[in-house]
């Protein structure tokens, strides 16, 4: 079995550095090409199933992906963003200037600090390595595609690697 995992194209919040939870954007015309260039590159993959977070952004370009590949797409909540919560569209700076105890505290690098109004990296942990067990049971020796979010991403294969991400 063979597990790909795929960011997705870029949008107009990534290209100005703005957090991304569970708001609603497209890709932005960067982002398009980069899923075209991506599921070319990807086109001679024997994929059963593409797996995808139900945001715009990744059913975009799993979309994309499933035009060249052929392959089925199935959208999986648990593969969502990091719950952002009331940092959602900030810039980092924006961040520190509204959320500054906040700030201070999640630069310290806990897993377990929940962001405002949102979820920590250890609930994103604990949604999405299960998601990805579960995936991989069922699809045994065929191979797959997940396309999920940075910190998502991050999740699965720190999990995948038993690492600890930091204390």
């Amino acid at each position: 079995m063979k597990l790909i995992l795929v960011r997705h194209g870029e949008t107009e919040w990534n290209r100005q550095s703005r957090i991304i939870g569970h708001t609603e954007i497209a890709l932005n015309e960067t982002g398009r090409k980069q899923a075209a260039l991506l599921a070319q590159a990807l086109r001679s993959e024997k994929v059963s199933t593409i797996y995808a977070s139900p945001l715009q952004r990744t059913r975009e370009t799993a979309s994309e992906i499933s035009r060249v590949l052929g392959a089925k797409v199935e959208f999986d909540d648990a593969l969502k963003e990091i719950a952002a919560g009331d940092i959602d569209g900030l810039t980092f700076e924006e961040v520190a200037e509204r959320h500054s105890d906040f700030f201070k505290q999640w630069m310290k690098g806990d897993p377990a600090l929940c962001l405002p109004g949102g979820e920590s990296f250890t609930d994103l942990r604990n949604r999405t390595w299960p998601a990805v067990q579960r995936i991989v049971a069922k699809h045994g020796d065929g191979d797959i595609i997940i396309v999920s979010h940075t910190l998502a991403i991050m999740s699965i294969i720190t999990s995948a690697l038993g690492m600890k991400v930091a204390d």
